[in-house]
């Protein structure tokens, strides 16, 4: 018989609470010890974001000794296609860097006030992707006005067609309007950011190119120029939609 803890259900009892003590002790500490070593900035470890129904967390990879693999640790591509884009692609457009669209994910998309638009064709697009991002080919923003599925983008960004029917009241709303040369009505247009494969990929600036032409305001129109590329290279997350 053990004779410091007499009586085996003194015995339980005292080996129960101990290993309970024990195991919230590893567990406090765990907390601590496993923060996160790679974090986005000095003040933010990630960033969490309902992505089609499912919680993604976006962070950094945590493996010091991680590199690039496969078509995004390439140096060259042929130009053209593949050339470097320059910093401002239009002007009253912001170009912006992966803080900015950390921030713009947490922020303007979870509540719904901005869209993350992949600019790229779907084949890209599909291989893996920005977490918060909906993919919009820029083929599809170069589309006449009238074409179904330019209209069913532009609805999704908060722009819909303007009425010239003479007894609809938004027909004065039409008329007098600044913008005369737009057939698209931008009052709840969305704050977008517009991205592809990286600094040498012309989609997404040539989707913004097509979308001012379409009228839509520069100043809700931001540029991720590092695109995919430093996205992957700063270990940043990517789904697979």
């Amino acid at each position: 018989m053990n004779k410091l803890f007499p009586g085996s259900n003194l015995n339980n009892k005292l080996t129960t609470m101990l290993f309970s003590i024990l195991f919230t002790t590893i567990f406090l500490w765990s907390g601590i010890s496993f923060a996160l070593d790679v974090n986005i900035s000095k003040h933010v470890s990630y960033v969490d974001i309902d992505y089609k129904d499912n919680i993604i967390r976006v962070q950094r990879i945590q493996d010091g000794h991680h590199i690039l693999q496969g078509g995004f640790s390439k140096t060259s591509r042929n130009c053209p296609p593949f050339c470097i884009q320059p910093m401002s692609v239009a002007p009253g457009v912001k170009t912006v860097g992966e803080l900015e669209v950390v921030d713009f994910i947490d922020k303007d998309v979870r509540q719904k006030s901005g869209i993350i638009i992949d600019a790229r064709t779907s084949g890209w697009h599909k291989k893996g992707t920005i977490p918060g991002s909906i993919n919009i080919p820029f083929t599809v923003f170069t589309m006449d006005e009238t074409d179904a599925e330019l209209v069913e983008a532009m609805k999704s960004l908060g722009v819909k067609q303007k009425s010239t029917s003479s007894d609809d009241d938004s027909f004065w709303s039409w008329a007098s309007d600044d913008d005369k040369n737009s057939n698209w009505d931008f009052s709840n247009a969305k704050d977008l950011v517009l991205w592809c494969n990286g600094m040498w990929c012309g989609q997404s600036p040539r989707a913004i190119k097509s979308l001012l032409k379409h009228g839509y305001p520069a100043d809700k129109i931001n540029y991720f120029r590092g695109g995919m590329q430093t996205w992957l290279i700063l270990g940043l997350t990517v789904v697979k939609p």
